[in-house]
Parts: structure tokens; sequence; C-alpha cells
């Protein structure tokens, strides 16, 4: 696969498009981000986390406290990925009456009515 299309791949998946979401608002630790998407599960999060992380989109800042503390925040390239998936989400947002009204279109034609 295109190294390209790797990163357009981990931009875009269902949990890298909430990450990247979430953390244009602010930084956020480990648990805060997991409550803020919800239904995610803790692997699923480390690992996309992680994996934007070495795209070069996440920053994780380890604290040497006790306890540990880790903040997860964009790079300003995660800044930039983050905010074009923004406007994504946004039009998905404005067009999904006209979304919902093909899908019933194409519907009623599949099911013959």
């Amino acid at each position: 696969m295109c190294p390209y299309r790797m990163v357009l791949e981990h931009v875009t998946s269902r949990w890298g498009v909430l990450v990247l979401i979430e953390l244009l608002e602010r930084p956020y630790r480990f648990s805060e981000l997991r409550r803020a998407i919800g239904r995610v599960s803790e692997k699923m999060l480390t690992q996309t986390l992680q994996t934007l992380e070495r795209d070069g989109l996440v920053h994780r800042d380890a604290k040497p406290v006790i306890p540990p503390r880790v903040d997860y925040s964009l790079t300003d390239l995660g800044r930039e990925a983050a905010e074009q998936v923004r406007g994504l989400a946004m039009w998905t947002e404005r067009r999904m009456g006209e979304v919902q009204k093909a899908r019933e279109t194409y519907d009623a034609r599949r099911s013959g009515s």
C-alpha cells in the first residue's frame, strides 16, 4: 500500500477521525479522551493514538510524576489534518437530510416499491 494511502486510512479511520476532532478542542489525558469519544475500547484508543503519534499528528507528553500523567495533543501537522476532517464531518452533518432522502429513494427502487 502507498504510504499516503496508509496515512489517509489512519486519519479517516473510525477512531482516528474522532480523536483528531476531539483533540482540536484541547489536550486530553487518556481517560478524559476515552470518555469524550465514548464507546471506544482502551486497546483501540491506545492503538489509534500510537498510530497517529507515529504519523506525527499527535504528541504524547508523559510527565514524570506519581501517579503518571500523560497528555495527548495535536502537533501542527495534526491540527491541519484535524481541521480538514472536521470540515468533512460538518459537511456530513449539514447534508445528512439529503443523504437520507437518497437512501430512501435507493431502498424503494431496490425493493420494487
